[in-house]
C-alpha cells in the first residue's frame, strides 16, 4: 500500500472524530490506501507557559493523547480495522504537525474537520485553510 489518507482529529471536539474517520476508512478503501490517523497538542513546554507545568507533562499530555487516539480509532472503526490504522501524535502548531507528518509519511489525502470562522480567524487563518494552502496533497475539509 503506498497511498495513505491522513485522517486529522482535534481530541477536543468528538463530535468530528467519527465523520473524519469513516470519511477516512471510506477514501482508503476506494483508493486501496492505508489510514493514519493524528492529532497535535499544543507545545507548551517551550513557552513561558511551560514553566507552570511539573516536569514531565509535556510526555504525560502526549502519551494520554495516543492513549485517546487508539481509543477513538477502535470505538469509530471497530477492533479489526483500527488495528491497520497508523497512530500518530505530535506536539506543536496543530497545522505545521500536519503538514509534516503528510509530507514524511507520504500521505495522497488529508481529511479533516472546519469550523465555521470568526473574526479573528479571518485575520489569522485556522489551521484547515493553512493546511488546505499549503498540503502538497488533497485535502478534504468536512464542514458540520
Amino acid at each position: 500500500m503506498s497511498a495513505l489518507v491522513l485522517a486529522a482529529l482535534d481530541l477536543a471536539h468528538p463530535e468530528h472524530h467519527a465523520p473524519i474517520l469513516l470519511k477516512a476508512a471510506q477514501m482508503a478503501k476506494a483508493e486501496g490506501a492505508g489510514i493514519a490517523a493524528i492529532t497535535v497538542i499544543p507545545d507548551f513546554g517551550m513557552s513561558i507557559v511551560g514553566s507552570f507545568f511539573e516536569d514531565g507533562a509535556e510526555q504525560k499530555a502526549l502519551n494520554a493523547a495516543g492513549v485517546s487516539l487508539h481509543a477513538v480509532t477502535q470505538e469509530v472503526l471497530g477492533k479489526e480495522l483500527s488495528a491497520d490504522v497508523r497512530h500518530i501524535v505530535r506536539h506543536g502548531t496543530a497545522y505545521e504537525q500536519i503538514l509534516d507528518a503528510a509530507a514524511k509519511h507520504g500521505v495522497t489525502l488529508i481529511i479533516m474537520a472546519a469550523h465555521r470562522p470568526n473574526f479573528q480567524d479571518y485575520l489569522i487563518g485556522p489551521n484547515a485553510a493553512r493546511v488546505v494552502r499549503h498540503s502538497k496533497c488533497s485535502v478534504l475539509v468536512l464542514r458540520d
